[in-house]
């Protein structure tokens, strides 16, 4: 599976600031094993690099940062009984957020547009995480059959109350506002703000010594000292829904989620249950299990927990039937291997743990 392409993520050094973009703008910058080698590559490079005091990450293209891995290409290897070489790759992808996390200088990403999945991957675990009213930020897994991966339940384990909970099990997307409520961005700026923000940190570092010891400390700016005007930046959805969601997702048993969200006299909440009774009940409980855990752990153990259940997915069949529904046959008729959360063998949820 891995193919080698120079161009795989597109890298310059301008001024004290590395410039990465990944650069797949066809499939929404989606991650491939070149995208992922090279990225490590790059950022292993300039952690060393004097005259890098930061680096700067975007995706090609107005699409978004990322739609996260190529799951199409994950399942022809699994459907062939290559399944090492999938599990390779999320190795290798887990390393590079673990990379992105422990990053020894300030990590700046441009999370516009979508970001969801792998992109939550690659930009969660930074320094400055920066997202716009195009964000359109979500963990899907569960929608394919899989579950959040990229060490973003350590996250969203972490969000207020129970949201996190809400966007791992529904799968929905988010907006920019909910992103830094959730705890995976930090700031919220509008999409014509990007060159301003780059120019503010080119010239925050610029009077820097190049062999400093210590990395420079950036702040992103404020929409009123970024000056735009004409740019209505949206409201958190999630934070109005936070009573009935924190009722709700309360506990550890999948199906006594599902029961009161459906009973709930909120419509929201009834409307949350029916989306989670369309995702891979396989895949819900697992989540839920996995969320749990994560609260108690650090992201290198989150990133060796997901890669653990990786393992633990790639042999069970909603994996590759979730993806087949929604991306290859497109029918979004998926036939999941249990009719619900109730009907999910508990010692099998357990297992992989």
């Amino acid at each position: 599976m891995t193919d080698v392409r120079p161009d795989a993520v597109l890298h310059e050094v301008v001024g004290p600031v590395g410039r990465l973009t990944l650069n797949r703008p066809r499939a929404i910058n989606s991650l491939d094993d070149a995208m992922v080698i090279e990225a490590l590559r790059v950022l292993d490079a300039w952690a060393d690099d004097p005259a890098v005091q930061a680096v700067w990450v975007e995706g090609a293209g107005d699409k978004g940062l990322c739609a996260g891995g190529d799951v199409v290409a994950l399942r022809r290897s699994v459907l062939d009984g290559d399944v090492e070489s999938v599990l390779g790759f999320w190795e290798r992808e887990y390393a590079l957020n673990a990379r992105i996390a422990s990053y020894p200088k300030p990590y700046v990403v441009w999370m516009d547009g979508v970001v969801m999945g792998g992109g939550v991957g690659v930009s969660a675990h930074g320094s400055h995480r920066v997202v716009t009213e195009r964000t359109k930020l979500a963990m899907p897994e569960t929608i394919i059959g899989f579950f959040p991966d990229v060490g973003g339940l350590w996250f969203l384990s972490r969000a207020p109350g129970e949201l996190g909970t809400h966007v791992a099990l529904t799968g929905l997307p988010v907006n920019g506002a909910d992103a830094v409520l959730l705890g995976v961005a930090d700031a919220l700026v509008p999409s014509q703000a990007k060159d301003a923000v780059l120019s503010d940190l080119t010239s925050g570092l610029s009077g820097e010594l190049r062999d400093q010891t210590e990395p420079m400390e950036w702040s992103i700016p404020s929409v009123d000292a970024l000056n735009v005007e004409g740019v209505e930046l949206p409201e958190s959805s999630l934070a109005e829904r936070g009573e009935w969601i924190d009722e709700c997702y309360a506990g550890d048993d999948p199906a006594a989620i599902v029961d009161r969200l459906t009973r709930h006299t909120h419509r929201s909440a009834r409307e949350a249950a029916a989306t989670i009774e369309q995702r891979s009940p396989h895949s819900v409980a697992v989540t839920l299990a996995a969320l749990r855990r994560a609260g108690s752990l650090s992201v290198d153990e989150v990133l060796a927990q997901d890669q653990r259940l990786g393992r633990a997915f790639v042999g069970h069949p909603d994996f590759a039937e979730g993806i087949r529904a929604l991306l290859v046959d497109k029918d979004r008729s998926p036939r999941w291997a249990d009719a619900h959360v109730s009907d999910v063998d508990r010692q099998a949820v357990l297992a992989p743990f």
